[in-house]
């Protein structure tokens, strides 16, 4: 009885002669169901496995592909038994590399599914025939044969862990497929089955790219929620990590982390990136000092800072959103550094218009937007595009607001005519702003409606009324405790000038 081997050699059973059996290979006795098989040894195997290119073994026998292939998953299969790593990789790649110089892109969909699934394949072997068949993909005549490959080996890696990075790399090359294609609700949903940062063996560069992937197509699709909670995933804080230091050799029993690919940009473009997604996050609920801030750090980038067309642009940003934020403690924290920075001295109207803010000086509305109207408008060709639909109304509240505050350290009591008066503004109209202030806490006042008078003081319990008491009593008696000592001075002095 004769058997074809995958050797292009006769394997002869235990009744054939000896003299039949070929010189170029040592056998061995396998026990069979059709009695005892002669088995070339493990080294030749190696020999002849590692001496042939797929293209040879093609040429060998009939030349058909499925005899081909059939020869070399028998190759595979003796290495899987006998536990040879390199072994199966090489035949596993082998059959790969042959169907692809083939151009059978179903057959090689169907021996990537085969060869994972064979009982007892070998870890190394799996992740070795991903990793090739990544490659073939810009190889694809075509973007269904493209996305086709891409759902085999997705299907394959799935629940592996050991492929796990190649399979996140995997779903977002399908997910810019599906976003091209115009379907970004599929393209996002793609990305968020991947949860990038529980993968040790990633690159740190790498998570936080994927990740900055997944809030853009959230915000791509208007999933404001799910973008929100897929930036908390990102610390601003690592943004600031030393990339100079040399990384550290992993311990024995540690994870070793993969490089990053070529195409992943660097710490800082990633921290410009991040902000840039967060400024559109912001832009959407007009959280103008969060944007600031965002801007803030866009400015603070080496890059940035060290080139005048990329700052000057941002720095005019950070004067609008300063000015568009409500007044608060973090906002005039904000204010107050940015007056600092000697880069302002460069935008002189812009350094003009912040100390107007901090100055206790009634600002008077339409001599300030003839001066910075133009200024306003041309916003909308300078980086990061326009302020926002609502931005003049709101310049326009803040200066409001900006008034009442003035008027209320400069007065005690005033009538809502005159209060009116200073802010240029109709008696409902400097009521409704003054009440919408009173209800977010920015100011205390209280409103007269029938003298028409609005007192800035704030009504004091009967402790504190106690606590100023004794602190005018305090200050009184020190008054007179220093006037005694005055006039004791000076007693003693006349008294010394007269005895002269």
């Amino acid at each position: 009885m004769i058997d074809r081997s995958p050797f292009g050699k006769s394997i002869f059973t235990a009744t054939c002669s000896p003299s039949h059996r070929s010189s170029s290979f040592t056998y061995f006795p396998v026990p069979s169901l059709l009695g005892f098989i002669q088995i070339p040894k493990l080294h030749s195997i190696h020999r002849f496995l590692y001496s042939r290119s797929p293209i040879e073994a093609e040429m060998e026998g009939d030349g058909s592909l499925d005899s081909q292939i059939e020869s070399l998953l028998n190759v595979e299969k003796q290495m899987r038994l006998n536990g040879d790593v390199a072994g199966t990789k090489k035949a596993a790649i082998d059959i790969l590399q042959l169907c692809f110089e083939r151009r059978a892109w179903k057959t090689l969909n169907d021996q990537i599914v085969v060869l994972s699934k064979r009982r007892g394949q070998l870890k190394q072997a799996v992740t070795a025939m991903v990793q090739q068949a990544m490659q073939y993909i810009d190889e694809t005549p075509d973007i269904e044969t493209k996305i086709e490959l891409i759902k085999t080996l997705n299907s394959v890696s799935a629940g592996k862990i050991y492929v796990e990075i190649e399979r996140a790399r995997l779903i977002k090359r399908l997910a810019k497929i599906k976003e091209e294609q115009g379907q970004i609700a599929e393209a996002a949903d793609l990305m968020q089955e991947i949860a990038v940062e529980t993968f040790g063996a990633m690159a740190k560069t790498e998570k936080i790219a994927f990740i900055l992937e997944q809030v853009r197509l959230c915000l791509d699709r208007q999933d404001y929620v799910r973008a929100q909670i897929l930036s908390r995933k990102i610390s601003p804080r690592v943004f600031d990590a030393d990339t100079s230091k040399e990384k550290k050799k992993p311990k024995e029993g540690e994870s070793i982390v993969e490089e990053a690919p070529a195409d992943i940009p660097s710490l800082l473009e990633l921290k410009r990136i991040y902000y840039e997604l967060m400024i559109r996050y912001y832009s959407h609920s007009n959280d103008y000092l969060e944007i600031c801030r965002c801007y803030k750090s866009i400015y603070e980038i080496p890059s940035v800072k060290e080139d005048s067309s990329k700052w000057i642009p941002v720095l005019r940003k950070i004067c609008w959103y300063l000015v568009l934020a409500p007044h608060d403690p973090m906002q005039s924290s904000l204010l107050n550094s940015t007056l600092d920075d000697k880069n302002l001295s460069e935008i002189p109207h812009f350094r003009s218009l912040l100390k107007q803010l901090i100055t206790m000086e009634v600002i008077q509305w339409t001599a300030l937007w003839n001066t910075f109207k133009d200024e306003f408008e041309n916003e909308k060709n300078m980086l990061g595009g326009s302020l926002g639909d609502k931005a003049a109304d709101d310049l326009k509240e803040r200066v409001i607001e900006h008034n009442i505050l003035v008027v209320s350290k400069y007065y005690a009591r005033i009538t809502v005519k005159r209060l009116a008066e200073l802010l240029c503004l109709t008696v409902e109209e400097a009521e409704k702003h003054l009440s919408d202030m009173v209800v977010s806490k920015a100011l205390v006042a209280k409103i007269d409606r029938p003298l028409g008078i609005v007192s800035f003081q704030s009504v004091k319990d009967s402790n504190d009324v106690l606590n100023s008491w004794a602190i005018n009593l305090e200050k009184l008696l020190d008054l007179v405790e220093k006037s005694c000592h005055q006039i004791h001075k000076e007693t003693m002095v006349h008294k010394a000038a007269l005895k002269v």
